[in-house]
């Protein structure tokens, strides 16, 4: 009786709970209402309501309606629930119909205002010319009244020109995804970050608030200190944290005295010459490959692997270094870190990011060390966990990459064994921890039904390959180069959906 009663009780979860509520995503690939991803929200007995006309509106300029909507794509927190409200009293059809109809008066005004524009455009350039003209026969005498007289022409011809929306290049559309840059925040992400700050200024940090809140995403500004929270290496008292801080980094550069000599020894000496090599096929290699770096770097991998036998290094080990690093030389610089000397950085201030970088990848090493044991087991369970879970989700991925005798361990254990850190740009890993933070077991259990989603994601590229070589290259140099938060965003909303049907559902997971 009792599992009967948790059972019921797990299948009225309020889904407003789910941390960091996670928006929809709209687009080409994920239309509003899908009803084989939104099913719950739509009812299966709900008849189309006919549509009332209504009176039109007068028209407006391009210019007027993108300033009236500007603001209609920042969707906030309390969205989801008043989309599924009203999903509960549409339709599909209803809805596919009406996003049509606007398409296509959109389409037929943006015509129209070309048009006018062009007109608008033509008969100034017109006017233009014959200012022009008329003002070069009356300076023809003075040269110097000539010259000034073209300039004003030239400045009132550029002002003459109707306003136009510029087009934002991709690389400036995905400014904000730079793993550093600080672009101008909008409204709501000034609010998480008054969010996050205020929880992080009370004398004892809710823990379990502060994992909700950075589900979707950290602000760069505090993600050093959230990051450092969320991990266990500092303690949610206020109080207590600069003395741990003190304590553990000096316990770090005591290991640093006692160990580090012994590089060279004959029981060490392969484990230093293989992080030695391994270190310069990093990326960013422009951060990894100054020499400052590469010696922080060999400090840290060497006193894990001395510290942890049963181990010991393994290579993809020495990937996991860098989204702490690079995160924590935050705290000192407000630049890209891609293109900063480190060096240039205080003493203090590379201490304190060294140890501080060395204790968080311990934390985060202690929930997966299996993957990187003898035969790495933990690794060979994920890749088979991962082959069953996406014959469960996806069965014609899953059969077409059977047909082609493509191994699931010839491609995914990269994905286990970096956490895909090879797969994705910097800035999206960074952003990907965020929320491997905040979710429980992130790194270890969650991270699975990441690689699931992320397979999926790219299906129809993976159906288009008709042949075992075509399929690895593409799966070990997935086009991921320019993706950003949105994408990552996507990512992870997904995997939490195959999470909340598998995890908790044993029977769903297995054949």
């Amino acid at each position: 009786m009792s599992s009967d009663g948790n059972r019921k009780q797990f299948w009225k979860r309020n889904a407003a709970k789910v941390p960091g509520s996670i928006q929809h995503v709209y687009g080409a690939q994920h239309p509003p209402f899908d009803p084989l991803l939104h099913a719950n929200l739509i009812k299966a007995g709900n008849k189309p309501t006919p549509a009332t006309p209504g009176k039109p509106k007068k028209a407006t300029t391009f210019q007027e309606f993108e300033s009236i909507t500007s603001d209609a794509w920042d969707v906030g927190d309390d969205d989801d629930e008043l989309l599924a409200m009203a999903a509960q009293n549409l339709n599909i059809e209803v809805v596919m119909e009406t996003a049509n109809k606007v398409i296509e008066n959109h389409s037929k005004q943006q015509e129209r205002q070309r048009l006018d524009d062009t007109t608008e455009l033509e008969h100034r350039e017109e006017d233009t010319q014959e200012e022009v003209a008329e003002e070069e026969e009356e300076d023809e005498e003075d040269e110097e009244d000539r010259v000034e007289e073209g300039d004003v022409t030239t400045l009132h011809r550029q002002r003459s020109l109707p306003h136009r929306p510029p087009v934002i290049p991709l690389v400036a559309r995905m400014a904000d995804q730079n793993t550093s840059g600080t672009p101008a925040m909008t409204e709501r992400e000034a609010s998480r970050l008054d969010k996050f700050k205020q929880l992080l200024a009370g004398p004892n940090t809710d823990l379990e608030e502060l994992r909700k809140l950075s589900w979707s995403g950290i602000p760069r500004q505090v993600r050093p200190i959230t990051w450092k929270l969320l991990s266990g290496y500092l303690p949610a008292n206020a109080e207590r944290r600069e003395s741990v801080l003190q304590r553990k980094r000096q316990e770090y550069f005591g290991f640093i005295q006692q160990y580090y000599d012994s590089r060279n020894d004959e029981h060490h000496q392969d484990t230093y010459r293989q992080i030695h090599i391994d270190i310069p096929r990093m990326s960013p290699e422009s951060l990894v490959l100054q020499p400052k770096v590469t010696e922080i770097f060999e400090r840290i991998l060497f006193i894990w692997a001395i510290r942890h036998p049963a181990s010991g290094y393994v290579q993809g080990i020495n990937d996991l270094v860098t989204p702490f690093f690079v995160v924590y030389v935050f705290e000192y610089i407000e630049e890209e870190v891609e293109n900063f000397d480190v060096s240039s950085l205080q003493e203090e201030a590379l201490r304190n990011i060294e140890a501080d970088s060395f204790w968080c990848m311990s934390k985060l090493l202690d929930g997966i060390q299996d993957n990187y044991t003898f035969a790495q087991p933990g690794i060979q369970r994920k890749v088979k966990a991962l082959e069953e879970l996406v014959s469960r989700i996806d069965e014609s991925v899953h059969r077409h990459m059977q047909h082609y005798e493509v191994e699931y361990l010839q491609f995914a254990f990269r994905w286990m064994n970096n956490l895909l850190m090879r797969e994705l740009p910097l800035r999206c890993t960074i952003r990907l921890w965020d929320t491997f933070q905040a979710e429980p077991e992130g790194f270890s259990h969650f991270h699975l039904y990441v690689c699931a989603a992320f397979l999926v994601r790219w299906r129809k590229e993976i159906l288009e390959e008709r042949d075992f070589q075509g399929l690895m290259i593409l799966l070990q140099n997935l086009p991921t180069m320019h993706w950003g938060n949105e994408e990552v965003s996507v990512l992870l909303a997904e995997a939490y959906r195959l999470k909340f049907a598998f995890a908790d559902a044993p029977n769903h997971y297995k054949r």
